[in-house]
């Protein structure tokens, strides 16, 4: 029996609805819903906050033109999935019945279309708002409120917070058919690749501090410095990451000529990692100091400048660049916009990339700097937050879905990562016969982490490995998540070996 069925209805006639009771507000929605992610959670809850009950037509299968279906999930499938959140009254499944005739026949005091149906030409959408027009209802055309933070914690304990997490990802997995045991194969290929890793170097200090009290004088913090640590940040870890799978890597970056480059290259190096450095005496090495209290920040301060490189240390740049780069499987560029990736360097490396057959993979960092993700054009894979992507497309009202594919389209990558904080991530893949885009979205798997700088970096850099090594986007984002996991339960940005990485994915089973 599928759970949940008993607020399932499957409708193949409109007759079907005869003798409907018509209630006062009710709310309506519509949508395929082929894999529930966080963006249609935050479309149903804001409809949810319209009225008493809410009910949702999912697209049936036979309404979906026959090219396309082999994209979505069966109708009931994808039903089960909007019937599983406790805020759903009921699902409709449109099963050729039209949103017009259900509209007529359940008269729902609101009906509530996503953003992207605002300025539809489609039919069936047209006559369904004008269904509800007719006797004065309401449409309302909304995304649900965007943010970017989870308030998971204040539902449930750890654990089963933990737990819950563990099962949806689970299911993510069961859903693209991928056992777990067989990643473990991949990760035991990681060796026979290697990626060059181009961006922005910085040295990250950890400063821990005791809580003294509040200072007499101003309404300010005092606390006594206890310990300082330094760790490799930036795109330098990024690099350590992807070595500490087992991987050959080489780190190409721009870097101030002080004490903090040396500290950078004595530590790649004993990791393993060639580490091409360029000294600029117009800059210092970028370096960021996190002041801490029992694993609290409470703020950052950065010792930085962001202009671009001059002519003579961008030619030095691509100079070495040209060297190297054809002997690599993957070009992965970590961009914090602090000036080393400029257009001209981006340029030279997407024209490298596609004379030696090198994948690429692009993040752009911009949570305290501006930045864009858009023009990584023609990549194999791009990973920005949710924050990152509308700021792209300077939209901050559609839902995720309409950004992630816009973002595709705009920038003809292959892949797509959105990253959305404590929910996870979700993956895009474009690169599949048919020109159409599979998703799936991954739960976080750590619902209370210690410190989540490295999240996204090791996240990345398990993605670029695996895809280099054979894996499909959706294997790679599963080992991705994993890595990510572990990542996050340290202080301070520390690479993740692969044996740990296995290890881990054993234990999930």
């Amino acid at each position: 029996m599928i759970p949940n069925s008993h607020k399932i209805i499957s409708i193949a006639d409109a007759s079907a609805l005869n003798g409907t009771q018509s209630e006062d507000s009710i709310i309506l929605c519509y949508g395929h819903f082929n894999v529930i992610h966080p963006g249609h959670i935050r479309f149903l809850q804001y409809a949810r906050s319209l009225g008493k009950k809410l009910k949702v037509a999912v697209l049936g299968d036979q309404s979906i033109p026959e090219p396309q279906r082999n994209k979505y999930f069966h109708q009931m499938e994808r039903a089960e999935g909007v019937a599983s959140l406790h805020f759903v009254d009921l699902v409709y499944v449109l099963d050729k019945i039209s949103l017009e005739d259900l509209s007529i026949r359940i008269r729902p005091s609101v009906l509530v279309l996503g953003k992207e149906f605002e300025n539809s030409d489609r039919q069936d959408i047209k006559e369904a708002v004008s269904a509800i027009e007719r006797y004065n209802g309401k449409v309302i055309f909304h995304a649900g409120e965007v943010h970017y933070a989870s308030a998971d914690l204040l539902h449930g304990s750890q654990q089963d917070l933990e737990s819950e997490r563990k099962h949806l990802f689970l299911q993510a997995c069961k859903r693209q058919g991928i056992e777990l045991s067989k990643l473990l194969n991949q990760i035991g290929k990681f060796s026979n690749s290697k990626i060059l890793v181009i961006g922005d170097t910085i040295v990250d200090q950890y400063v821990a501090c005791d809580a003294i009290g509040m200072s007499a004088e101003a309404p300010v913090l005092v606390v006594r410095e206890l310990e300082t640590k330094e760790f490799v940040g930036g795109a330098g870890v990024v690099a350590a990451h992807v070595k500490a799978l087992g991987t050959d890597c080489t780190f190409l970056s721009v870097v101030g000529e002080d004490e903090n480059a040396n500290l950078v290259k004595k530590n790649l190096e004993e990791q393993g990692i060639d580490v091409q450095l360029i000294g600029d005496s117009s800059r210092p090495t970028t370096f960021k100091i996190r002041y801490m209290v029992e694993n609290q920040k409470l703020f950052r301060v950065s010792r930085l400048k962001e202009h671009s490189l001059s002519k003579m240390i961008e030619d030095q740049f691509i100079e070495k660049l040209r060297k190297i780069a054809k002997d690599y499987d993957g070009i992965l560029i970590c961009d914090f916009v602090y000036g080393v990736v400029t257009p001209r360097i981006l340029s030279e490396i997407r024209s490298i990339a596609k004379e030696n057959d090198i994948r690429l993979f692009g993040d752009l960092q911009c949570s305290s700097q501006v930045g864009n993700v858009a023009k990584f054009e023609d990549f194999d894979l791009l990973c920005p937050t949710e924050r990152e992507a509308r700021i792209a497309l300077s939209n901050h009202e559609d839902g995720v879905e309409w950004i992630a594919n816009t973002l595709l389209e705009k920038t003809r990558s292959k892949n797509l990562l959105v990253k959305l904080g404590a929910d996870g991530f979700i993956a895009y893949s474009n690169d599949i016969p048919g020109g159409f885009n599979k998703k799936e979205h991954f739960p976080a798997l750590v619902s209370n982490p210690v410190d989540v700088a490295g999240a996204g970096d090791s996240l990345l850099a398990a993605i670029a490995t695996s895809m280099c090594s054979g894996a499909t986007l959706m294997e790679a984002s599963i080992i991705g998540a994993c890595m990510a996991a572990l990542a996050v339960q340290t202080v301070g940005n520390i690479p993740v070996s692969h044996q740990k990485l296995e290890n881990y994915i054993r234990n999930l089973e």
